[in-house]
């Protein structure tokens, strides 16, 4: 299956697309050389081939794939950059390496201790010097997860990322001979990649065949080949990204969302129709009841009022009865020797008479 869907591919991602992606390239470059100012030192550009993927790996890689290409990119007099482990479990020392290069011929024109990276390469001008200084940087692996915090951000932004090296084994010359041939594919956490794979110096057709070696070396290297490549790109530093290759979509699942998507809708009008009936239903049913009667609104606050007024019109009303029994006693009692003497007074009168 995985062998067809690459010869569909092959066929689909024919030379003629990437001839007119790089022509174009290469036009709009010639169109902004004319409009910018000549620099002094000429600086050679590189094509980059962006690769999306359809699903996330699921384990991110420290060490870069490495994707040989006809026609290297890096010159063969480059100024190449290692960094050694210097501490004491690592064995190795700034002079053995050095001693090591020049025995062998290995084309490294600068080695920098980790701790002299620590300390010498601290301020951020000292960080882009030394970016700026070399073409390709290599490292011990086992300084590559300490690399990232040393060297700052400049190193990723212009794509120098140190390559590992095996320091143990001797066959030095080998691997930075294979690094320096190789498009560097650095697999992170998410689904897009950014690969080297020309530089403008070259001619048109070493650039073309070296962008259709990269996308075929990459599909072979990816997990799941062509079945989890979504498209290929490519462009320059500061152009747009002309599309390569681009995977169309599995239909048959589009289909099927689109059936479940139809069926559901229907079936939520259904619910939503029959909803409206009902609700409508009890609203009539609520104006017949209703029909002919005058309703009072009350609301929660009306009614705390209400209660209100009700507990003080009893406390006033207990109040006065206390004060008319208060003054009924008391004028008893002012009564009650008035009529006695008025009493006094009727029997002597008759007694009199």
């Amino acid at each position: 299956m995985a062998k067809n869907m690459g010869v569909a591919v092959a066929a689909a991602l024919s030379e003629l697309n990437v001839e007119k992606a790089v022509n174009a390239l290469l036009k709009w470059r010639g169109s902004q050389s004319q409009a910018q100012k000549p620099q002094l030192l000429e600086q050679d550009e590189f094509l980059y081939l962006i690769v999306s993927l359809k699903k996330i790996p699921q384990k991110a890689r420290v060490n870069p794939i490495k994707v040989p290409l006809p026609h290297p990119i890096i010159d063969d007099p480059a100024e190449l950059c290692l960094f050694i482990d210097d501490r004491s479990k690592s064995g190795i020392t700034k002079d053995a390496a050095s001693k090591k290069i020049k025995s062998e011929n290995i084309p490294i024109n600068k080695v920098i201790k980790l701790s002299k990276l620590k300390t010498d390469y601290k301020p951020f001008e000292a960080k882009r010097k030394l970016c700026d200084s070399y073409d390709m940087f290599f490292a011990d692996k086992r300084i590559i997860p300490l690399l990232p915090r040393l060297l700052g951000k400049q190193f990723f932004k212009k794509k120098k990322i140190p390559v590992p090296v095996e320091l143990k084994h001797n066959n030095w010359k080998e691997q930075i001979h294979n690094a320096c041939s190789s498009a560097m594919l650095f697999l992170g956490s998410g689904t897009c990649c950014v690969v080297k794979v020309a530089k403008l110096s070259l001619e048109k057709k070493e650039i073309v065949e070296n962008v259709i070696a990269a996308i075929n070396g990459i599909a072979e290297r990816v997990p799941s080949k062509w079945s989890n490549i979504r498209s290929f790109h490519l462009k320059l530093l500061d152009s747009l990204a002309l599309p390569l290759f681009q995977a169309m979509p599995d239909l048959r699942l589009k289909i099927l969302a689109d059936a479940d998507h139809h069926t559901s809708s229907k079936e939520e009008k259904q619910e939503v129709e029959e909803e409206e009936d009902d609700t409508s239903h009890q609203k009539t049913k609520k104006k017949k009841k209703n029909k002919g009667r005058i309703h009072d609104v009350q609301y929660m606050d009306d009614q705390e009022h209400i209660n209100d007024s009700n507990s003080e019109a009893d406390r006033k009303h207990e109040i006065n009865a206390n004060i008319s029994t208060k003054k009924k006693k008391t004028a008893l009692k002012k009564l009650c020797p008035i009529d006695i003497k008025v009493k006094d007074k009727k029997k002597k009168k008759s007694l009199a008479a």
